[in-house]
């Protein structure tokens, strides 16, 4: 599958959105964590397909994965 995501600065002030739609990544995200089903999302905005949402939970999952905590928990004791 070719990129999902892009970001351009003439669609939501570049704010990551579905490719191809004005719907930002961090909203089906957000959906999701509300306990939206995948169903759920794709009938609030038909113009995603389940693949494409799908996709966007699998990147989101190594994107969490990815992050070590280990550097989150010293920026978080560094603003203090």
């Amino acid at each position: 599958m070719t990129a999902i995501i892009e970001v351009d600065p003439e669609i939501l002030g570049g704010k990551p959105v579905i490719k191809g739609t004005r719907v930002p990544v961090d909203l089906v995200l957000e959906l999701v964590e509300l306990g939206y089903s995948i169903d759920r999302i794709i009938e609030e905005y038909p113009n995603l397909s389940k693949d494409v949402v799908t996709e966007v939970l699998k990147l989101a999952k190594k994107m969490h994965e990815a992050v070590s905590y280990d550097k989150v928990r010293m920026l978080i004791e560094a603003g203090r």
